[in-house]
């Protein structure tokens, strides 16, 4: 305790010091440990999860694995809400709730929440250290799994916080799992996750997922929007990735995606490299945008991550290296198995979030419990893929050629298309579709409007983030191409038209474009591939035989099921006050079709 509150005191920051001190007052914990940069504290942070039973050591040297609850395996919608001091027209549903009643409840709940537990104190850094991107984070946290969780998935802001320009400007994170049963939260129905945007700070309570408890993740980047668009620049919900082209030639894109419909395993495609794969901060230096990974690891969904479609991943999964499972099964032997994984033949008996595993376990319903959850994760270092890219610190980060937008989408879009200007592509953006999957608590195979895969995070109204996109093309000498994807799309007896691997061609078909070194065909929806040159793509780059037929199928016009999309979107923002340049892109896009 002496020699965490000497590493408080050497920060010589008043305002943390006070923040600690209140929260250590309200929530009562048995110690404090201060975190800083060394290596010895990161093995600590290792060493008390397994020792608080957060996680287990698995065969694998670096391996442990840590089950959430079974009414915590997503993130939950219902409970996060933004603390609002007045009413405000977002421009879609959101949860809200009076800041001052919000306040005053979670105060309540935290008073005595980390009795008998150890309080982790954390400084991180959003972004690469010393960037002029990068936003400092404090995090107090009583889970060493979480504590741990953000060692390999955030930057070490410790000595960062000591040579602060401004020592007052940092977000907070405030997260308690509450009172354990069997080391997994138990009273989830005191789950509370409340984004307080007035003081830069987040509450996260009675939850340990990930998704829900790691502050520095999709919490604070509902801060992040709210900040860039008082300051005049983008935090986006978007891999970074290095796509590389002929003579070596190397062309960076960032890409937006609702969870599950593809993102990671974009930023992923064997060959290319990747800087990050799920945040990034944007900003305009000397006319152009530049990027950067907010992160340096991964909190992945499992699912279907085997050695034929995600080759580098799995391998940082199946060797040593600091790697953390959770809700997958561990089989009698220790090996991690999951759902698409290649290995459920080898399941036999297991731990399990639910308990013990057999093959013939059945729910309530009688129906198979599957060997991991459909959102089970893997969480793990950048550094550990040899396919990182050399930008992955670059405190200048990259420039941006290009965007990408993808949905989960059956019956209506084409594998890939061009935007046909910028503020067509910013219209594509903001008008995303996918069905629902298991990343979310709820009904599955739903289709829902998520503008920009942005909707769940936006803290402000979504015409003001429509604006600064559009705004954006006056700061630039050049605006990044955009395009759209669709992965998903299936014939009439939903078989699945496209395989996973030709997401390869589609980005390098995209690479092309932005170099200006092939044509493409104008069409209502955008400008779409020739034939001729995904043939010659699917060949260099696959070693396939891409027929007439299939690209016919896969890029013919569904012209009634983009009628119908558009009119969907026409009636979602008909009601709102949309900047004047969008409205007019939308008509044009459906007068384009009724033509």
């Amino acid at each position: 305790m002496e020699k965490s509150m000497e590493k408080l005191a050497a920060l010589n920051n008043t305002r943390v010091s006070a923040i600690v001190d209140e929260y250590v007052r309200l929530c009562k914990p048995k110690s404090v440990v201060v975190v800083d940069d060394s290596p010895e504290d990161a093995q600590l942070l290792r060493d008390k999860a397994l020792e608080t039973g957060e996680e287990h050591v698995l065969p694998m040297r670096g391996h442990t694995y840590h089950f959430d609850g079974p009414q915590d395996q997503a993130r939950d919608k219902a409970h996060t809400k933004l603390l609002i001091s007045k009413p405000i027209d977002f421009g879609f549903e959101t949860a809200t709730l009076d800041r001052k009643t919000g306040v005053d409840e979670i105060m309540g709940l935290l008073d005595g929440i980390m009795a008998g537990k150890d309080m982790y104190v954390r400084f991180c850094c959003l972004g690469p250290t010393h960037s002029p991107f990068s936003i400092l984070a404090l995090q107090i946290t009583d889970s060493a799994y979480v504590a741990h969780s953000e060692d390999l998935l955030y930057r070490r802001g410790y000595e960062a916080f000591k040579t602060a320009k401004n020592p007052d400007d940092f977000f907070v994170f405030i997260h308690s799992a509450g009172e354990l049963e069997q080391n997994v939260t138990k009273n989830v129905d005191q789950r509370r996750i409340y984004v307080d945007l007035e003081e830069n700070r987040v509450f996260s309570i009675n939850n340990q997922y990930a998704g829900n408890s790691i502050g520095l993740k999709k919490l604070a980047f509902r801060l992040a929007i709210a900040r860039a668009h008082r300051e005049g620049w983008l935090a986006e919900h978007m891999f970074l990735m290095g796509v590389h082209g002929k003579d070596g030639r190397v062309t960076y894109f960032s890409g937006a995606y609702p969870s599950a419909c593809g993102k990671t395993s974009t930023a992923m495609i064997p060959g290319q490299s990747i800087v990050g794969d799920d945040i990034i901060y944007a900003r305009v230096f000397d006319r152009k945008l530049r990027a950067v990974n907010v992160e340096r690891g991964i909190f992945g969904i499992i699912e279907n991550v085997n050695a034929q479609d995600d080759p580098e991943i799995f391998k940082v999964l199946t060797h040593e290296g600091e790697c953390i499972f959770s809700n997958v099964l561990i089989n009698e032997d220790g090996t991690p198995i999951w759902l698409g994984s290649g290995l459920e033949d080898k399941a036999r008996c297991g731990k399990h979030y639910l308990g013990t595993w057999t093959p013939d376990l059945k729910t309530a319903d009688g129906k198979p419990v599957p060997v991991s959850h459909k959102n089970a994760r893997y969480t793990i270092g950048l550094e550990a893929l040899d396919n990182k890219d050399p930008a992955l610190h670059d405190p200048n980060g990259v420039a941006l050629s290009a965007m990408v937008y993808g949905g989960r989408d059956s019956d209506t879009s084409v594998p890939i298309a061009e935007a046909l200007s910028w503020t067509h592509g910013v219209l594509l953006g903001a008008c995303i579709e996918s069905e629902t999957t298991a990343a979310t608590l709820g009904q599955e195979g739903v289709r829902k409007h998520n503008p920009y895969a942005n909707l769940d995070f936006m803290p402000l109204p979504l015409a003001k983030y429509v604006a600064d996109h559009i705004a954006l093309q006056d700061e630039l000498d050049e605006t990044p191409k955009v395009f759209v994807t669709n992965y998903f799309l299936r014939d009439a007896n939903g078989k699945f038209l496209n395989h996973k691997l030709d997401k390869k061609v589609w980005m390098l078909w995209a690479e092309e474009r932005v170099h200006g070194d092939v044509d493409a065909i104008d069409t209502p929806i955008g400008r779409i591939p020739r034939y001729e040159d995904l043939k010659r793509l699917f060949k260099s780059a696959l070693d396939k035989d891409y027929t007439r037929d299939e690209y016919d199928a896969q890029f013919t016009i569904r012209t009634q099921a983009y009628r119908d999309k558009w009119n969907r979107m026409d009636a979602i923002f008909k009601n709102h006050d949309m900047p004047a340049a969008f409205s007019r892109e939308l008509q044009a896009q459906i007068d384009r079709l009724a033509e």
